[in-house]
């Protein structure tokens, strides 16, 4: 199990953030707010795949409005993510955001943030201070060398905090994101050794699907294992749906998540393979595709580490040719015909 770091606990509407409660995923709608249809179905989309908090941008007096009406048609937190205008900030806090998103880089002025600060108090609404490395520099000016990014984060990081504290608010979450994976990483550990609020990881602007999925488990497990993280984001453009899905991937690999259902063992086969090792595990992944036991299975096709593997499974099949050692619980347990593998395993899994 691996040891968090000690953080305050912040409370985000019904869900809790902080060191001694369950990491949160989280994840944001990819439709305008103001077609308010479309966002909730959106919303109870992500809900049902595991998202415990959903952001939604309000760029508008609009969005605000139909955010609020928003609220009331779902059964998770809502974020604003608010930027430019303090305004929007406080329309959203009154119409019920659990957590407000606030970007230093272009919300600046200290009365706005002042009320929005007492509106926060008001409504017992967190908020999320985030900041991106892409938006807090001066691009009319020479921009700020790579290495020195980091600093100019932790900074703005750290004096927007500071008003916060001088007012007497801290239900504070803490975010900075790079699309640079060891920025990301190096500012994240710079905030968990200067604060002890609730961090929010993510690696921004991560690409495609299929591009965001590595780049973000990377940089999110990296911090995850040194303990560092409370709430987590994969952004990858596309169906919101399937950031949830890495998410989940990220804190199951880790342990912290519990599987909801099997996880496969596969042999990466070699020249000592007998069998076609990816069909049969393809066959066995299907066959087990409603089985709902957090179990551990095991599909191999080599001596050498075969029996090690089925030692350690719940249930394993160590595949020759034309035939199949079927192993529960790290017992062998019978030798079955090649074509009788798939209905000896869901045999011995009634066991389980």
């Amino acid at each position: 199990m691996l040891k968090r770091r000690k953080t305050r606990i912040v409370s985000a509407g019904s869900v809790r953030l902080g060191w001694s409660e369950p990491i949160v995923i989280q994840s944001m709608t990819k439709v305008s707010t103001a077609e308010i249809g479309r966002c909730v179905r959106q919303i109870n989309r992500l809900a049902t795949a595991g998202s415990k908090l959903v952001r939604l941008a309000v760029p508008t007096r609009a969005d605000t409005a139909a955010f609020a009406k928003i609220v009331d048609k779902v059964n998770v937190p809502l974020i604003a993510d608010v930027h430019f205008s303090w305004q929007r900030a406080i329309e959203a806090i009154e119409g019920g955001a659990a957590k407000v998103r606030l970007n230093p880089g272009n919300i600046k002025g200290r009365e706005g943030i002042n009320k929005i600060i007492d509106a926060a108090k008001m409504h017992k609404t967190a908020v999320r201070v985030g900041v991106n490395e892409a938006s807090i520099r001066d691009l009319s000016k020479a921009d700020v060398p790579l290495g020195r990014r980091t600093a100019l984060m932790l900074r703005e990081m750290t004096g927007y905090v500071r008003i916060f504290e001088n007012r007497g608010f801290s239900q504070l979450v803490l975010s900075a994101k790079s699309s640079d994976i060891f920025r990301t990483i190096e500012i994240n550990r710079l905030i968990a050794k200067n604060f002890d609020y609730p961090i929010h990881l993510g690696l921004t602007h991560a690409g495609l699907p299929e591009d965001a999925e590595m780049p973000s488990s990377i940089a999110i497990g990296a911090l995850l294992t040194e303990g560092i993280g409370d709430t987590i984001r994969v952004s990858a453009a596309g169906d919101p749906v399937g950031e949830v899905k890495i998410a989940k991937k990220i804190l199951i690999s880790l342990g912290l998540l519990a599987r909801s259902g099997p996880e496969f063992i596969v042999c990466p086969m070699c020249a000592r393979a007998q069998i076609n090792i990816v069909k049969l595990a393809r066959q066995v992944k299907k066959a087990f595709s409603g089985f709902a036991k957090p179990v551990r299975i095991a599909v191999m096709g080599c001596i050498v580490n075969g029996p090690g593997e089925a030692a350690d499974a719940d249930l394993a099949v160590c595949a020759a040719k034309g035939k199949g050692w079927i192993y529960l619980r790290g017992r062998r347990i019978s030798i079955v015909a090649e074509e009788k593998i798939i209905p000896a395993m869901l045999e011995a899994a009634r066991k389980l």
